[in-house]
């Protein structure tokens, strides 16, 4: 059986916290999708963590946790990631396992990615520049390197091999960056994850499933990033919805049960692209700053808005969502107003669906408003106790979307989440 954690908004969702509070009851936690820039923060024991590529389950004891071939793997960040964890007192080691068809992120990649985006000028699509999307390139134009590969002896050759044809790419930017750092940082890492267990990672999955094992599947960046469904061409390289934990880990669609999504009560955007619902005010920057909201990767501000039911109920449809779980509920409770976009005015027209693509139309968002509760609520822990103007607001949005919010998280705790 495999339950999908996932985010249903532009990333950033709080999703590493939700697979960590879950984790418990599963036995496998398996990254399906993403790269590096995805940065899912934890709590444990009152210290932050941030993790980019481990899955989120690795501070659970005697939990595997698997990095499956559907992610895009930053070796030299794998290696710093994993000297954190240690510092921690986890023994990544114990329960860490890798796919071996995962493809890895090479020094040429970074490159790519720096120089594409800077040739963009004003059109640049807000890329963290980890090589993320060269690196998917080279995977569906089959020039990839993979996990698998390292155990090759001929592996420094098809390194150079691809290098070159790179190279070609670079010299067509004329960027000339010295990378050679890179390089050679890029191959401590590799003899580092040599001592990793790589495994069939399909294989090693459906057995853990046939043995009557749960597995938790866990999603980077949000649907709304998805390569085909979202703000194309502002989005990701990868398939972020629940279709992708298929590929991500090469599982059967009817082996998955419950598919829990994840949304802020409100939402933001990280980088360029269409927001509808942005706020470029005093109660945008409040958001901002109450909920701490800047990139736990990169650092940058993140664009924040009202919640956008019209995308939301988009992306439960195209997941098929069984459980909300809302994150952040206790950054909206100073505001005395609160305001849900429940359509769009495109074009001077009423419209309830996401268009084709959104940067090429005007939207003018339709808002309900609500009474804020205007009380702290981080130390509930019964769903009876918390005021009735935020019960309002959530049964608003059960109503409008058809699937229930399930889970309210009041803080940054790992146990501050209320259950409805």
């Amino acid at each position: 059986m495999v339950d999908v954690i996932l985010g249903l908004q532009w990333g950033d969702e709080g999703k590493g916290k939700i697979v960590d509070f879950f984790a418990h009851n599963y036995d496998v936690i398996a990254r399906f999708q993403g790269g590096p820039n995805a940065g899912h923060t934890l709590y444990v024991d009152g210290k932050k963590i941030v993790l980019h590529q481990i899955p989120s389950g690795i501070s659970h004891e005697n939990k595997v946790n698997l990095i499956g071939n559907g992610v895009v793997l930053d070796a030299i960040t794998l290696k710093r990631e994993c000297d954190n964890v240690a510092a921690m007192g986890v023994d990544y080691k114990k329960n860490l396992y890798i796919s071996e068809r995962t493809h890895l992120i090479l020094p040429t990649h970074r490159a790519i990615d720096k120089a594409s985006e800077l040739s963009k000028g004003n059109e640049k699509i807000g890329s963290t520049l980890k090589g993320i999307g060269p690196a998917y390139m080279d995977k569906t134009g089959r020039n990839g390197l993979r996990v698998g590969n390292l155990l090759d002896k001929s592996f420094t050759t098809e390194y150079i091999k691809l290098r070159l044809k790179h190279q070609k790419m670079l010299d067509s930017f004329n960027f000339q960056e010295d990378i050679s750092s890179w390089e050679e940082e890029f191959f401590e890492a590799l003899d580092f994850l040599r001592g990793f267990k790589i495994v069939n990672g399909e294989y090693f999955i459906n057995e853990k499933i046939r043995q009557g094992q749960k597995v938790l599947a866990e999603g980077a960046q949000g649907s709304m990033l998805d390569v085909d469904f979202g703000t194309f061409p502002f989005v990701t390289s990868s398939s972020t919805i629940s279709a992708g934990v298929c590929t991500g880990l090469g599982i059967a669609p009817q082996k998955i049960k419950e598919v829990f999504g994840v949304s802020k009560a409100y939402c933001t955007r990280v980088g360029s692209g269409p927001f509808p619902t942005e706020l470029n005010d005093e109660t945008g920057e409040l958001i901002r700053k109450t909920g701490n909201e800047f990139g736990s990767t990169t650092g940058r501000p993140r664009r924040c808005g009202w919640i956008d039911l019209v995308t939301l109920q988009f992306a439960c449809m195209i997941n098929g969502v069984t459980q909300i779980i809302m994150t952040k509920a206790d950054i909206l409770d100073a505001l005395p107003e609160l305001k849900v976009c429940n359509g769009y005015n495109i074009n001077g027209e009423a419209k309830n669906y996401v268009p084709f693509q959104m940067n090429r139309v005007a939207i003018d968002p339709v808002y309900k408003n609500f009474t804020g509760w205007q009380k702290d609520i981080t130390t509930i822990t019964d769903y009876k106790a918390l005021p009735a103007e935020m019960k309002n607001y959530i049964a608003y949005l059960n109503d409008f979307l058809g699937v229930p919010v399930k889970y309210i998280s009041n803080g940054p705790g790992r146990d501050q989440i209320v259950v409805a």
